[in-house]
């Protein structure tokens, strides 16, 4: 497959199941059809759309409706699996299904971030830094909208794993098959995010103040 390709078809994955994610929530919500849609659509594109305002290039869905249309075609797909697959329904947006959704949204969106920024001219600092906000940025824009503690500002690996993964992606980039390159950031970003969810791994938070 041509890298472009890879590229076009891993974005489209990672658009999906970062939508799924952000419908997930909402469902937890109770939220209508349109409450799911928001959600689902801030989740699949937030993150990339802040990434093209930073780095001074169009938008990429508004050339691409597609795009859009994914994340409204999740939300209403989960949206519709609730009243007549309720089994599956419940089964498909447990909590943990949402840490994996995410965690595997994360680990495509950071190296699709962290490319884009390479390929708009931008060192590798840059680019990692724009891999982890394409990866974690439209699930914080879910999370405040759906009044919930965003899951970037959670005690397990998160951040931490998007920026491993595109930084990983960086630095074999330029000495191996680009497709190599991709596999390698994407297992290390979803290995640290896994362990984060399996093993409750995280960062050593801040000691407590002295009285």
């Amino acid at each position: 497959m041509a890298i472009s390709s890879l590229l076009l078809w891993l974005d489209y994955f990672g658009v999906v199941v970062f939508a799924l994610s952000g419908a997930i929530v909402a469902a937890h919500k109770r939220l209508d059809p349109v409450g799911l849609m928001l959600a689902a659509t801030v989740t699949g594109i937030g993150g990339g759309t802040l990434r093209d305002l930073l780095l001074d290039r169009p938008v990429f869905w508004l050339a691409a409706w597609h795009y859009v249309a994914l994340t409204a075609g999740t939300a209403l797909f989960l949206y519709a699996l609730g009243w007549f697959a309720p089994r599956f329904s419940r089964r498909l947006t447990a909590n943990r299904a949402l840490d994996w959704f995410d965690a595997v949204g994360l680990s495509v969106f950071c190296l699709i971030g962290a490319q884009a920024a390479l390929a708009a001219g931008a060192n590798g600092f840059i680019a990692v830094i724009m891999g982890v906000m394409t990866a974690s940025f439209g699930g914080l824009i879910r999370d405040i909208l759906c009044n919930e503690i965003p899951m970037i500002l959670h005690r397990e690996i998160y951040a931490t794993a998007a920026a491993a993964g595109a930084a990983a992606f960086v630095l074999t980039e330029g000495w191996l098959a680009h497709e190599m390159a991709l596999i390698i950031g994407a297992a290390v970003a979803f290995s640290l995010r896994a362990l984060g969810i399996v093993r409750g791994w995280h960062l050593p938070a801040y000691p407590t103040l002295p009285e």
